[in-house]
């Protein structure tokens, strides 16, 4: 862990945390990225997450949080998430360590693409098994009452997303939150083959509304919106359908939110259907900027190194926005919504 421990527990004792509901993206061990934020949330003390939305690499972020949380409260959430970043680099040696991997991964990630899993993994080995099995107590997770915990999967033969909560948080929902269907067969749950939530909720915002969750929204991004230009590699535009396909569905979830919040902040509804609505305030912790210069490819790379980095931009982020955006919180959305997805600006 990083940070002063006495500078967050003076801030704890002079303001009450503030909550939040948390929507984290997946991006394979681009979700360390998201582990900084955490941890930087977790040691601030300003914000206490009551309610988490997550999809895949943010998925294994909240269930070791949460689980964290049920053991040690905000220091064993830090700790867990800790020494579940440290098994993932463990887990990923071998080639993917090799000198050289780097130059080779977009390579790898295409070729993914021209094979099927159940012609080169047809045993469905799967090292992330091994990883939640070691790393996740899902009894804990299940105890906790203080933190509810929301899971997408994408449903592979009716296209619709999945969202698994309660006693349905298990070690196969979450693998299945992260099975690219390139690399690892599809998992079944309870008849029903699954595949990556990111396809259809990265996150799934819609289970914070409907929920006893609170009004304040705070969306952790790893893919970038935007990125300047046109590509013309084919590695470059392989990058960049990666990133506009996996944040398709929460742009579009945005979009209703914000349409929402037009309604009734013109007064365009009437009563009672007003009062079933809820307002919510959005903010947000994007990646754009600490990793846009890593292609999707470096998604594969697990070296220590390589998510600590991530590890310290995510933390260096989420302080910024601590600095600039956390007052705003249980007052007003600190990001435009209007603006930013309801506007035809390019």
């Amino acid at each position: 862990m990083t940070g002063s421990a006495s500078s967050s527990s003076t801030r704890k004792r002079s303001n009450a945390p503030r909550p939040v509901s948390l929507a984290l993206q997946g991006g394979g061990a681009h979700g360390a990225f998201t582990w900084g934020v955490l941890d930087a949330l977790l040691e601030d003390g300003r914000i206490a997450p009551k309610a988490i939305s997550a999809t895949s690499a943010g998925a294994m972020n909240a269930c070791a949080l949460v689980m964290g949380r049920v053991r040690g409260g905000d220091e064993g959430a830090r700790q867990a998430l800790d020494e579940f970043w440290r098994a993932v680099s463990r887990a990923g040696g071998g080639f993917l360590r090799a000198p050289g991997w780097s130059r080779l991964a977009p390579w790898f990630d295409a070729l993914t693409r021209l094979t099927s899993p159940y012609d080169t993994n047809p045993f469905g080995y799967d090292p992330l098994l091994d990883i939640l099995d070691k790393q996740i107590d899902f009894d804990a997770i299940h105890d906790c009452a203080e933190i509810q915990l929301f899971i997408a999967a994408t449903c592979v033969t009716t296209g619709r997303s999945k969202v698994f909560s309660g006693d349905e948080v298990t070690r196969d929902a979450v693998r299945a939150s992260a099975t690219l269907p390139f690399i690892h067969q599809a998992v079944e749950i309870d008849g029903s083959p699954f595949w990556d939530g990111g396809f259809t909720g990265n996150p799934a915002l819609w289970p914070l509304f409907y929920a006893d969750a609170p009004h304040d929204l705070l969306i952790v991004h790893i893919n970038p919106m935007e990125r300047p230009g046109t590509p013309k590699s084919a590695e470059d535009i392989l990058n960049r359908v990666n990133e506009i396909t996996f944040n398709a569905s929460l742009l579009a979830e945005l979009r209703a939110v914000a349409f929402v919040q037009r309604l009734i902040r013109d007064d365009l509804l009437k009563d009672p259907r007003k009062a079933q609505l809820r307002n919510m305030r959005v903010h947000s912790i994007r990646a754009d900027d600490a990793i846009s210069q890593y292609p999707a490819s470096s998604k594969y790379e697990t070296s220590w190194s390589f998510l600590t980095e991530l590890r310290d931009r995510g933390r260096e982020t989420a302080r910024a926005w601590l600095n600039s955006c956390s007052e705003k919180v249980g007052k007003e959305s600190s990001v435009d919504l209007h603006a930013e997805f309801l506007s035809q600006r390019r």
